[in-house]
């Protein structure tokens, strides 16, 4: 589906993601865990093609256009203050496939029905998103995700500073489309939800510390790896350019 080949990514030269290389499995559901400022976030920029690598490549399988990818940020980086309502932001998810410049047909309309339905949100479509609590707009940005339709499904944080009825429930639709057989990857901080929920895991520290099977990712070993990596890493180090072999 996706493979990382020796990625480098940078911000100015100074790498936030740093030699990693491995594959997301079709189907494959994924955790990516890390300390703060590990990488993580920058990494799943990099798989939806927001970023662009300084050195190795992403490489996704033929199939796998830029219109089945459906990326998330995390809440904080949305605005809210546009006047659209739930329906119409359900909508968009729909653009990929039918084109910004297209009437929404009933068939469009009937899917973000159901999609609301899907998030427990019945009754709200003409309610301006600026109106809604944090809970409830994340539950908006999943049906929108259901309409994309999409092979690989980013989540950045997508479960932080929710209620517990809403991550339970929004668990289970990633649950659901991991049974679909579709390939999602989420940056999470809840070890016990990724040992829950989340059969492999990728954890960070700018470099890759165990990229596997959740239970074997995550152990005590890994995990004080990974947190003295990044307390030692030099964020105003250069970027270090892969060698060469001849």
């Amino acid at each position: 589906m996706i493979a990382l080949h020796d990625v480098t990514v940078a911000y100015e030269r100074h790498p936030a993601v740093h030699h990693v290389s491995g594959r997301f499995a079709p189907g494959s559901l994924t955790a990516v865990v890390g300390p703060n400022g590990a990488g993580k976030s920058t990494l799943l920029k990099t798989l939806a093609g927001v970023l662009r690598p300084v050195g190795g490549r992403v490489e996704r399988a033929a199939p796998l256009e830029r219109r089945r990818i459906a990326y998330l940020p995390q809440l904080p980086e949305l605005d809210r203050r546009f006047p659209i309502s739930v329906r119409d932001t359900v909508l968009t998810g729909a653009w990929p496939r039918a084109g910004w410049h297209r009437a929404f047909d009933a068939a469009a309309h009937r899917a973000a029905h159901e999609a609301l339905h899907a998030v427990g949100l019945d009754g709200v479509d003409a309610r301006p998103i600026g109106t809604l609590s944090a809970g409830q707009f994340q539950r908006v940005l999943f049906a929108r995700l259901m309409l994309q339709d999409a092979a690989l499904i980013l989540l950045d944080e997508p479960f932080t500073a929710l209620d517990a009825r809403t991550v339970a429930d929004l668990i289970a639709l990633v649950e659901r489309w991991h049974g679909e057989g579709r390939t999602v990857v989420a940056v999470l901080h809840d070890f016990d939800q990724v040992r829950r929920h989340f059969p492999d895991t990728l954890l960070l520290a700018r470099e890759c510390i165990a990229w596997g099977p959740t239970a074997g990712a995550l152990t005590e070993a890994n995990l004080h790896r990974a947190r003295h990596m990044s307390e030692s890493w030099d964020p105003q180090a250069d970027y270090c350019a892969p060698a060469h072999t001849h």
